[in-house]
């Protein structure tokens, strides 16, 4: 990719700071263990779940809130309403520990941000619940790295115009990475910007993308990421 122009360098948070999707599917596991009294034969948790996370994601929204919330009508729904409130309470208790893990950064992060700082505007942009982001963001240690933050509701094509708009920004001179193509790669280019994706190990359903055109960076790691950026700076002379 023609890395030329680059002024701003914008992260995704959740699964390309640090690990993020893990929880939630450890999460999941207990759920499953919990529920398991209640579970008809050939029933599956986690297509039960997405269905009630995806009814409830306009009213919810992203993030361990609203999943706590599927969760807890999953658990209503599958039980026929047997479960009892101790239950309920294991369920409100997970939530509690998601929302209180330790911040883990992903390989190289920092090593990225400490390389890229002093030559590019950086950003964070990510989407979920305010408090939560926020929250994260600041037990993270990286927070000072990045002179603009966006938490957002939704990450499409419009939002980033909006947030290019906002902050008087030239998309043509902007990449992003992140690990969703669905949310971090294609609405970023769609929106005028470029765009790198790292995969991460874990993929919710909701951010599963089957097809697209190979219109933007492939990368192995964050590393390569930066040292691909560092290497397009004018060298100095003397």
């Amino acid at each position: 990719m023609d890395l030329s122009g680059i002024t701003h360098v914008a992260f995704d948070a959740d699964d390309t700071l640090w690990a993020h999707e893990n929880i939630f599917v450890d999460a999941k596991a207990r759920c499953l263990k919990l529920l398991s009294p209640y579970m008809k034969e050939g029933m599956n948790l986690e297509e039960e779940l997405y269905r009630f996370e995806r009814k409830n994601l306009k009213i919810f929204g992203y993030g361990v809130k609203g999943f706590t919330l599927s969760m807890i009508e999953t658990a209503i729904e599958l039980s026929d309403g047997k479960i009892s409130g101790a239950e309920i309470q294991q369920v409100i208790d997970l939530a509690k520990e998601m929302l209180n893990h330790p911040i883990n950064l992903l390989p190289g992060v920092e090593i990225a941000l400490d390389a890229l700082e002093n030559h590019y505007t950086l950003m964070a942009i990510t989407k979920g619940d305010l408090f939560d982001q926020e929250n994260k963001l600041a037990r993270s240690g990286v927070g000072d790295y990045f002179e603009i933050v966006e938490i957002v509701s939704e990450k499409t094509a419009d939002t980033y115009r909006d947030i290019f708009r906002r902050h008087k920004i030239d998309p043509s001179g902007l990449i992003m990475i992140g690990n969703s193509l669905k949310s971090d790669v294609l609405p970023v280019i769609e929106a005028g910007a470029r765009a790198a994706h790292l995969p991460f190990e874990y993929t919710w359903h909701h951010e599963a993308v089957t097809e697209t055109k190979e219109t933007y960076w492939k990368v192995a790691s964050m590393e390569e990421f930066a040292v691909a950026l560092v290497e397009t700076l004018p060298r100095r002379v003397g």
